[in-house]
């Protein structure tokens, strides 16, 4: 995957967006409020590496989840995009169902 542009590249098939805006949805059913999910695969509190989600809602403010829902969240995104790089956190926007490098979204407010 390349350093640049969310991950939903050019080339992404209409069953892989398909895939994306469904998995959008389910989570936002699933965590009502949510509008980003930033999964890493550096859960603070273990040792090893592990799926960790951090969700926000509009405003940027932190939402508090449960460990199985924050887990269950980030290995839904890491399926659904096994080609990205996951040695660095990415972003899940469920308005547009994108998935972008953190460090490349840092000035969007979320």
């Amino acid at each position: 995957m390349p350093d640049s542009g969310p991950a939903k590249p050019s080339g992404t098939t209409p069953v892989k967006g398909h895939t994306a805006t469904l998995l959008a949805a389910q989570l936002a059913d699933m965590i009502p409020g949510a509008a980003t999910v930033r999964v890493s695969l550096n859960d603070p509190k273990q040792v090893w590496p592990h799926p960790h989600a951090i969700v926000k809602d509009e405003a940027g403010k932190t939402m508090e989840l449960g460990r199985t829902t924050a887990r269950v969240a980030a290995r839904w995104i890491l399926r659904v995009w096994p080609e990205a790089d996951w040695t660095r956190p990415h972003t899940f926007d469920l308005a547009d169902a994108t998935l972008t490098r953190s460090d490349l979204v840092a000035g969007r407010g979320r």
